[in-house]
């Protein structure tokens, strides 16, 4: 069974800083992806930020020059550093990774259960 498990998200004020955790555990063969989604109430999920194995990262437009995604290989981790926080950034962030499992002959993409950030005074 392979898991994504979120945790850094929280309440702060506009202009503070979060630092979102997302750890994959299972019995992970390879990971090609990991990256960051959220969803405003009433709105669609929209992708923040991803970073592929090879190290090349991209940003939604919105969040460029304010976040930034990182990762470690060895604990199959990735972060999400928030910066300048507005109150348009309140979400429910999930993690997502495309993983192959030492099982499956092929990759595949995995959800975590969401954590929620909300930005407000």
């Amino acid at each position: 069974q392979v898991q994504l498990v979120e945790s850094g998200g929280g309440l702060v004020q506009p202009g503070g800083s979060l630092r979102l955790s997302c750890a994959a555990s299972g019995s992970i063969f390879s990971v090609d992806a990991m990256g960051w989604y959220r969803q405003a109430p009433g709105k669609q999920r929209e992708l923040v930020a991803t970073r592929i194995s090879g190290g090349t990262t991209s940003y939604a437009d919105s969040v460029k020059g304010r976040f930034i995604i990182s990762r470690d290989n060895a604990k199959n981790t990735v972060y999400l550093q928030m910066n300048s926080l507005k109150p348009e950034d309140t979400a429910v962030y999930y993690c997502n990774a495309w993983m192959r499992v030492s099982s499956a002959p092929m990759t595949s993409e995995y959800w975590g259960q969401g954590t929620q950030v909300t930005v407000s005074s």
